[in-house]
């Protein structure tokens, strides 16, 4: 019987303290080496995708965060690079950033996706207009996977931006056991949806500083226009008036003016007050903001001119129809107008109307109202249509509102309009109840706003200019 020596196994080395480790030692050595390489690289990607993080609440410049992007995706996942390529709004695209640690092979993967983009749109355009394709973004990747070759292994992710794909983010390795394994194309995803956020906040961004000098230049429209209307109502021997203008919008199209008919041009120090005969005119253009407010202040210089040369109101709106006819009809917009003369002297009223709602006249003694219209379409509308002249004698205590269709087209949350005889009924009560011309634009105003709702605002201009005749007591007083 032959027996076997068993080796001795050799005796472990004394440690620095002289007590020999245990036999299983290595195992845990390694397991804690392992351990602290899978916290390292674990710290390592929360650090990049920190600093992508506050790239992204920092940077103001898109171009910045977007030479992030790449660079970031490529590191989180241990890969030899990355590629941005976006979608422009027009369908086209290009290659925005490109990242690669070998220099040398950057070119070289740079030529590669820049043939791989200009090839797919070769065959996605059409006389000069792209088409779009029922899969464009597997088509993009198959030309991508094309022209890298068959030894990079990629992964590429869509950046989406408010549902909608605004380019591809791409990571790539020259690595042949290179694996994108869930967490690797977890990362990658993380990195394009930050990406996209990047992209929609600089759009916002674009956006809120366009709406800011919007808003500026329409402040500086709206205070042009409210010094283009009068300040204050002029002072007419035997008169009291008021008057209002509340625009929709910071500019509106509603226009009302008070023009010295009779200005003395050889007496240029005579005051406007002085003059006794008076223009009153209230006008709407039709639609509200800039564009109305650009045609209100065109309507009020051309007026203005007419007014010199002492044409009858009938004269006056015929002239205007014809002056302004092509400007109007190529902005497909029109003009009413009623235009009226007061002589103080004589307390006669001559009046023109071009399709404006008609003023209400409160008779005192009476205590009637009247219409005052005459026929005549919108100023633009035809450039040979025909207005006329009417009159009216006012007598003291006599009272007239002017008003634009902003009051009788006010609608309350059921969609009932105030309308002319809501306004009629009103109007004829404050006249029983209130001497003041403001004590009765008040009450008319207010009594509009508690019909469509005390916190509601509403959707069209709204102005009124109310006159009323003096008695003789008063006028004395």
């Amino acid at each position: 019987m032959t027996t076997v020596p068993i080796p001795r196994q050799p005796s472990p080395a004394p440690d620095m303290s002289g007590t020999a480790p245990s036999p299983d030692m290595t195992p845990v050595f390694a397991l804690k080496e392992l351990v602290s390489r899978l916290h390292r690289e674990h710290n390592k990607v929360q650090d990049l995708l920190s600093s992508l993080g506050f790239a992204l609440r920092s940077f103001t410049n898109l171009n910045q965060f977007l030479e992030l992007t790449p660079l970031i995706a490529s590191r989180v996942t241990d890969a030899d690079g990355g590629a941005l390529i976006l979608f422009k709004p027009n369908g086209q695209m290009r290659l925005e950033r490109i990242h690669c640690q070998d220099s040398r092979q950057s070119q070289s993967i740079r030529k590669a996706l820049e043939i791989a983009t200009n090839q797919l749109m070769g065959t996605n355009s059409s006389g000069g207009k792209t088409v779009p394709l029922t899969n464009f973004t597997a088509a993009l990747d198959q030309q991508v996977s094309r022209f890298l070759g068959a030894d990079i292994q990629f992964f590429g992710t869509a950046i989406l931006a408010k549902t909608v794909e605004r380019g591809r983010l791409y990571v790539f390795s020259r690595d042949p056991n290179y694996e994108w394994t869930e967490t690797r194309q977890k990362l990658v995803r993380l990195v394009a949806d930050q990406t996209a956020v990047a992209i929609a906040t600089d759009e916002l961004t674009v956006e809120l500083r366009k709406k800011e000098r919007l808003d500026r230049e329409l402040e500086i429209g709206a205070e042009i226009q409210y010094q283009l209307l009068p300040r204050q109502c002029p002072k007419i021997e035997g008169i009291e008036l008021a008057a209002r203008c509340q625009t929709a919008n910071r500019v509106g199209g509603d226009y009302y003016d008070f023009i010295p008919a009779h200005y003395d041009q050889a007496s240029p120090t005579q005051g406007l007050n002085e003059s006794e005969r008076w223009s009153i005119t209230i006008g709407d253009v039709m639609g509200k903001g800039v564009p109305a407010g650009l045609i209100m202040t065109m309507l009020r210089g051309m007026l203005r001119a007419e007014v010199l040369n002492g044409h009858s109101p009938a004269r006056i709106l015929q002239h205007l129809n014809h002056v302004m006819y092509a400007d109007l009809e190529n902005s497909n917009r029109f003009v009413t107008l009623f235009y009226s003369e007061y002589d103080a002297q004589t307390r006669l009223l001559d009046y023109s109307n071009a399709a404006h709602n008609p003023p209400l006249l409160w008779k005192a003694a009476s205590q009637t109202l009247e219409r005052l219209d005459t026929l005549g379409m919108l100023i633009g509308l035809d450039v040979d249509t025909q207005y006329y002249n009417a009159q009216v004698q006012l007598n003291p205590g006599d009272t007239l509102i002017y008003f634009t269709d902003g009051f009788t087209d006010a609608a309350n949350p059921n969609g009932d309009r105030y309308d002319e005889d809501n306004l009629s009924k009103d109007f004829q009560w404050a006249c029983y109840h209130y001497r003041s011309p403001q004590e009765i634009l008040d009450y008319l105003f207010n009594c509009v706003q508690q019909f469509i709702g005390a916190e509601r605002q509403a959707g069209d201009d709204m102005t009124l200019i109310v006159m009323r005749l003096q008695s003789p007591e008063a006028a004395s007083d």
